[in-house]
């Protein structure tokens, strides 16, 4: 583990989010909300860290979404993408 650190997100965050048409504030509320989830910790888990982005991304943008987690979840070829892509859209259908 190791101290939260806000620049780190914000690096991720603007990658993921290059060329994509999202609010110019999305970056910034982004990271404030994670770092506000972890403000009381001394010291968070990549995977802690990596769950809260992927959560608010999926929430902004899908591509986003799923060039973050081609990174944080290592994604080896297109039937990681493939598989990504079906549990959003599992998770995104209402219960029935």
């Amino acid at each position: 583990m190791q101290p939260f650190d806000p620049e780190k997100v914000r690096v991720g965050l603007e990658s993921a989010l290059a060329d994509r048409s999202v609010p110019p504030d999305t970056v910034e509320r982004l990271v404030a909300r994670t770092e506000a989830l972890f403000e009381t910790m001394s010291s968070v888990t990549t995977e802690d860290v990596g769950r809260v982005v992927l959560d608010g991304l999926r929430e902004v943008d899908e591509v986003a979404y799923l060039r973050f987690a081609s990174v944080y979840k290592d994604f080896q070829g297109a039937s990681d993408f493939e598989r990504e892509m079906a549990a959003m859209e599992d998770s995104s259908e209402p219960a029935g």
